[in-house]
């Protein structure tokens, strides 16, 4: 029997990534769209279009069509992921192909709706089934999701971050929270220009929390080109890796307490698992 054309779909904030069957991971692109202003014509999509935000020419307006893990713009997400299932060459044959989509853990009814309808309303139709997360994180880190043993897994995205107990390919536990690394991005850029006044983009703070996380002293410094708050002219400045970390420290220790929150719940057997596998 001829099996199904099969992909997997992770829609995440930053970006989107699809895997098909027997070709492995066929796409890897921001989740970013550029638009001709006044119009519904796509300019650029992916790598591309990212490329362009921030400073986008008078025509183009580029969108995230993704915040917090959930899609905010319907429309702008269907056309994105539309473009790049073309770029990957998935083509519909005469049966509907399957698509498995991750949500979060703490996506609602009408969130997790809204990406089966993007999927199974729209030519091509997809068979959709959505997966938690979290239950693929586990699966990807090489652990067998399905075991009956239980564990814990903390899925840290761009726009949200999981954290679950899994048994048997069910959730236990969990805790979802509308933070991740944007916020942690959002968090430098803020900082920089109330202890600095320097207005940097998103890369150069991606770039910072990369270089520094919460390692960074003051000793350790970074050049970053941005613009000057008050004059309104470009200027370079050495960020150092402390104000970095103090920056993210708020983040980190609002997840760090989720976790902390989830282990306090999680049933005595279920306890042992996980300390038998940290300790393993």
């Amino acid at each position: 029997m001829r099996l199904r054309r099969l992909i997997a779909i992770d829609l995440g904030t930053a970006n989107t990534l699809v895997y098909a069957r027997r070709r492995g991971v066929v796409i890897d692109e921001p989740s970013t769209i550029a638009f001709y202003r006044g119009t519904q014509k796509t300019a650029a999509v992916g790598s591309y279009a990212d490329l362009l935000a921030g400073k986008e020419p008078a025509a183009i307006e580029v969108i995230r069509p993704l915040s917090s893990g959930a899609i905010t713009d319907l429309e702008a997400t269907t056309l994105m992921l539309q473009s790049l299932l073309r770029r990957a060459r998935i083509h519909r044959g005469l049966r509907k192909s399957s698509a498995i989509v991750c949500v979060p853990t703490g996506a609602t009814y009408v969130e997790r709706q809204a990406v089966i309808n993007m999927l199974s309303t729209r030519r091509p139709r997809y068979i959709v089934r959505l997966i938690e997360e979290v239950i693929a994180a586990a699966a990807g880190a090489g652990v067998d999701p399905l075991s009956t043993e239980g564990v814990l897994v903390a899925d840290i995205g761009c726009g949200t971050t999981d954290a679950a107990l899994i048994v048997s390919g069910a959730v236990v536990r969990a805790r979802s929270l509308r933070v991740g690394g944007g916020a942690m991005d959002e968090a430098i850029i803020q900082t920089i220009k109330t202890e600095l006044g320097l207005v940097v983009g998103r890369r150069a703070a991606e770039e910072l929390k990369i270089a520094f996380g919460l390692t960074g002293s003051e000793t350790d410094f970074r050049p970053v080109t941005g613009i000057d708050a008050g004059m309104g002219t470009v200027r370079e400045e050495k960020v150092q890796g402390d104000l970095v970390a103090s920056a993210l420290e708020r983040i980190v220790t609002t997840i760090t307490n989720a976790i902390d929150e989830l282990l306090s719940q999680m049933p005595p057997d279920l306890a042992a698992d996980v300390v038998r596998r940290r300790s393993g």
